[in-house]
Order: structure tokens, then C-alpha cells, then sequence
């Protein structure tokens, strides 16, 4: 009997869906084959984390029977039905343990299908197609590598071309993208400065405004588009240090320094804002910044002995 957090059966399964996602526009409907795909990118999310433990995909219980399953402990039974954690919490994990990979365009997708489903929505996105591939597959294929699979393992050969036309698409949009930004900014700073900035946009921007977008970590930065006042923002923290010194003969000081993933980027100068790890990428901008911690980053939860 298959275990239900093999990563080569969530892998496999992964597979069949996308077989299904990937037949021709007059087989399927855009709206299942959308469908099929992101039912798989949740199944390679589950396959990526449960190579590295199927801890990871168990949601956690009081009575722990989940993870006990997970660790070999317990057998999954009818009685004792393996459950998994959320597509939000298996994506946050993803952007956390395989970067690039964005949790929030990952869960814009689920959030689509769910709205299909259950929601009164007739179609399953209002993105055209053309354009939902390129994003679905950029995702997608961050989660095979975890897996350690080519591409070709999971579409085949006779698919392979389609697919890396998609993932060409995606990065020449993430290039015009941000060329388009920061050509935006620059032209609006520049008719600010020489007083032709039109009024209807004045009255949305002028330097000085606040885009920050208030994650928990933020750290300076010069703007891409400007060199002025660029802030970084993140939220998620990839690694803590912590350090003693020593000021006096029994008085010690403690420091914690947060190494924290990037994901959005603003400028009080130009307005410049770039709003997922991918044009941070492009831009040129680190991937991690690293700032100051206290001792809530470091101090362990409260258990309760009741």
C-alpha cells in the first residue's frame, strides 16, 4: 500500500493531472484544463516538502495523528485518514524552502479555483490564457526541480518545447514589466521636478509618499529607477544569528541580526514599487537583506501544561 505522503506518488499524481491540463483547447475547456493544472501544483507542493520530511505536508493535532503517520509511527487507516496542511500553508512553506517560488501568485491560482468551484464565478480566471501559463508553469517548474525531475519527467519530450515557450514568455514579460515601471517612475520624477507633472496624477503622487506595504522586516535601499530612498521590505526570516558581549565582568549584551527574504520593493522619490520576488530579481535587487532582531525572533513559544 502506497503511504499518502509518498513524494513519488504526489509526484506521479501531479503528473496525471498535468496530462489532463496539457490536452488540446478542443479536448478541454480552458477552464478545466486550468483547473487540472492547479489541483497538480498543489500535489507538487506536497511532493517537494515531503521529500525533505512528510512532517512538512501534516497538519498538525492535538493528539499529534498526523505526524505520527508522517513519521512511520501510526498507520494511515479509514479511522486514521491522513491529513494534510492547507495549499496556503504548503505554499508559504514552498517560498520559504525553494526559492523562487511565490506563494502569493501560487495561492492566487487556488483561490481562482476555489471560486470556480464553490463560487457562483462561471469562468475560472479573468486572466487570458495566454497569459496564465506563463505564470502557472513559472511556479510549477520551481516545484519539479525541488523534486529533483527534469521537465521533460513530467510532461514528456512531445511537450517539453510548449512548456519552455511559456517560461520564455513569462520572463519577457517580467523584463517588459519592469522596464515599463521604471521608465514610469523616472518620467513621472522628471515632470515633477520641471512642474509639467499633470494634476490628476499629482494629486495620486508626489515624492515623499508612502509606499511601503508594512511586512514585519524592512532595510534601505537605493531605487533602480531614481538611486533615492528605496526601502525593502520581507516578512519571512531565512536565518537568525545570534551574538553575546560582553560590557562588563557579569553584564553581557545580547544581539540578533535576521537575515530576511525580500519580496517588495518602494521608493519615496519616484513612487517606484515592485511587488513580488521576480522583478526584485530583474531589478537586480538581494535576494535576502539582513536587519535587526530582538529577542521575540529567537524566543521559543509558550507550551501549555494543561
Amino acid at each position: 500500500m502506497i503511504a499518502p505522503y509518498d513524494y513519488e506518488a504526489l509526484w506521479l499524481k501531479a503528473k496525471m493531472f498535468l496530462n489532463r491540463a496539457m490536452d488540446q483547447k478542443d479536448s478541454r475547456p480552458f477552464d478545466e484544463r486550468a483547473l487540472w493544472a492547479t489541483l497538480a501544483l498543489e500535489l507538487l507542493a506536497k511532493a517537494a516538502l515531503a521529500r525533505t520530511s512528510p512532517v512538512l505536508i501534516a497538519e498538525p493535532t492535538e493528539e499529534g495523528t498526523n505526524l505520527l503517520i508522517a513519521t512511520g509511527l501510526l498507520e494511515s487507516k479509514s479511522e486514521t485518514r491522513f491529513v494534510t496542511v492547507r495549499a496556503k500553508t504548503l505554499f508559504q512553506r514552498c517560498q520559504l524552502a525553494f526559492r523562487p517560488f511565490n506563494a502569493t501568485e501560487a495561492g492566487k491560482m487556488t483561490a481562482a479555483r476555489n471560486d470556480y468551484l464553490h463560487g457562483a464565478t462561471p469562468g475560472f480566471t479573468s486572466i487570458p490564457e495566454d497569459s496564465w501559463w506563463p505564470l502557472f508553469w513559472r511556479q510549477a517548474i520551481i516545484l519539479n526541480t525541488a523534486v529533483d525531475r527534469e521537465l521533460d519527467d513530467l510532461v514528456g519530450s512531445d511537450r517539453e518545447a510548449e512548456v519552455q515557450r511559456h517560461l520564455d514568455q513569462n520572463r519577457k514579460n517580467i523584463e517588459h514589466r519592469l522596464e515599463m515601471l521604471i521608465q514610469q517612475a523616472r518620467t513621472r520624477l522628471a515632470q515633477h521636478n520641471a512642474g509639467t507633472l499633470p494634476t490628476r496624477i499629482a494629486k495620486q503622487w508626489s515624492p515623499g509618499t508612502d509606499r511601503t506595504i508594512g511586512h514585519s522586516y524592512s532595510d534601505p535601499h537605493p531605487c533602480p529607477a531614481c538611486t533615492g530612498k528605496g526601502l525593502i521590505e520581507g516578512d519571512y526570516v531565512n536565518d537568525t544569528r545570534v551574538e553575546g558581549h560582553q560590557i562588563h565582568d557579569d553584564d553581557w549584551e545580547t544581539t540578533v541580526e535576521l537575515d530576511v527574504l525580500s519580496d517588495y520593493f518602494s521608493c519615496w522619490d519616484c513612487g517606484l514599487v515592485l511587488d513580488n520576488y521576480e522583478l526584485l530579481e530583474q531589478a537586480g535587487l538581494p535576494d535576502t537583506f539582513t536587519t535587526e532582531g530582538d529577542d521575540s525572533d529567537i524566543r521559543e513559544p509558550d507550551y501549555g501544561n494543561d
